[in-house]
């Protein structure tokens, strides 16, 4: 069992940077893929960014990739995206995501590759 809880999430302007960060519960949490997922208001939640257990592979959706990166510290436990030169179409709320060993790398970009998620934290970019 894993929780995860997200925090770093507000409201910026376009062009600013923020960073989230999720804290994870349990003793073998760097057994785990994580992942980063967002939903905007009236749509379908989307994948973000993603990292293997080790932290040496990453993946990223087109539409963030060279403003966003994924990392993680597995000697703390978290996962944190840091968030650069942010648009207004990277409002949303953001979702950490946990996937358990046996996961599969390229598909860490698919929701139902995740057993656990956070509550999500509010990003909200404006002009």
């Amino acid at each position: 069992q894993v929780q995860l809880v997200e925090s770093g999430g507000g409201l910026v302007q376009a062009g600013d940077s923020l960073r989230l960060s999720c804290a994870a519960s349990g003793r073998t949490f760097s057994s785990y893929g994580m992942g980063w997922f967002r939903q905007a208001p009236g749509e379908e939640r989307g994948f973000v960014a993603a990292i293997n257990r080790s932290g040496g592979s990453t993946i990223y959706a087109d539409s963030v990739k060279g403003r966003f990166t994924i990392s993680r510290d597995n000697a703390k436990n978290t996962v944190a995206l840091q968030m650069n030169s942010l648009k207004l179409e990277d409002t949303a709320v953001y979702y950490c995501a946990a996937a358990p060993p046996g996961y599969r790398l390229p598909y860490l970009t698919r929701r139902t590759e995740y057993a656990y998620w956070g509550q999500g934290t509010q990003v909200t970019v404006s002009s």
